[in-house]
């Protein structure tokens, strides 16, 4: 990508009526750089909302993202309900190529107190499944996203490690997540640098040139993750973040997931543009 774009997470809270259409408009009023579909349930739009969301984001040279399914689980100990998690991965992955879109993020597994090493093994028999089903011509990023909770798979290092085996799995680093699951960690300007580091030296810099974060306020405790809340309710320093961003020219797509996601983002975009 050529530049940071900051994202609204699904549609604008003030969008009246709550629909693709206006919740378009709304982004492009308040100058943000697109929107991440919230696939919560499943990969559900119409094919009439296909056409809307794809020409409008191309008119207006929106960034289109997608969130996959939270019904997925690499690791779940029944077949069925692995098939049926590639199965939400792979349709997502096409909406967003028929929509000319980025990339996709999920939670991919739980540990399910076992064997981290052995739990790592099936996410990424899981991951080669993936690939061996996308349709050849997709070109979406892949991204599984770091969690906030000890009790899911998607620590740092095992999301680079993946992101390693595969030329388009690149990770989605939710650094609400990670400063939720490391109990208060990952909030200064040099963990953060840390972050950028890593991901540029173990993937490759291509990694930063084409990012993917997801940024809210979170509420956590002694488990992790509770809840999203808005940047100045909370803890996390997303100002050092944002100069972190800068220093290594990280391009790519910001989504903020704040409770106000559009406020959170054009607070973010106004002070990334004043460093």
């Amino acid at each position: 990508m050529d530049k940071l774009n900051f994202i609204c997470g699904g549609i604008p809270k003030c969008s009246n009526p709550s629909n693709y259409s206006q919740g378009l408009k709304d982004i492009k009023n308040l100058n943000l750089d697109g929107i991440e579909l919230a696939f919560v349930h499943g990969v559900r739009i119409s094919p009439e909302s296909r056409t809307l969301v794809r020409n409008f984001s191309n008119e207006n040279n929106l960034v289109i993202t997608a969130h996959a399914p939270y019904y997925i689980n690499l690791n779940a100990k029944e077949e069925e309900k692995i098939e049926a998690s590639i199965s939400r991965i792979i349709q997502t992955a096409e909406a967003i190529e028929e929509l000319e879109g980025y990339s996709i993020v999920f939670h991919a597994g739980f540990y399910l107190k076992q064997d981290k090493k052995e739990v790592h093994k099936k996410i990424l028999q899981g991951f080669e499944k993936i690939m061996e089903n996308l349709p050849q011509n997709n070109k979406v990023w892949i991204r599984p996203e770091t969690t906030g909770k000890s009790t899911q798979w998607g620590d740092i290092n095992e999301v680079i490690e993946i992101s390693k085996e595969f030329p388009n799995v690149l990770p989605c680093i939710d650094f609400a997540h990670l400063h939720a699951r490391h109990l208060g960690i990952w909030n200064t300007y040099d963990e953060f640098c840390q972050i950028f580091e890593q991901i540029g030296t173990k993937i490759g810099e291509h990694a930063l040139k084409n990012f993917h974060a997801h940024i809210a306020g979170i509420n956590y405790g002694d488990k992790g993750e509770k809840n999203h809340l808005m940047l100045e309710d909370s803890d996390l320093n997303y100002q050092e973040l944002l100069k972190a961003f800068k220093k290594f020219d990280v391009k790519g797509a910001i989504v903020c997931e704040s409770p106000i996601p559009e406020f959170d983002a054009v607070l973010m975009k106004n002070f990334f543009n004043s460093l």
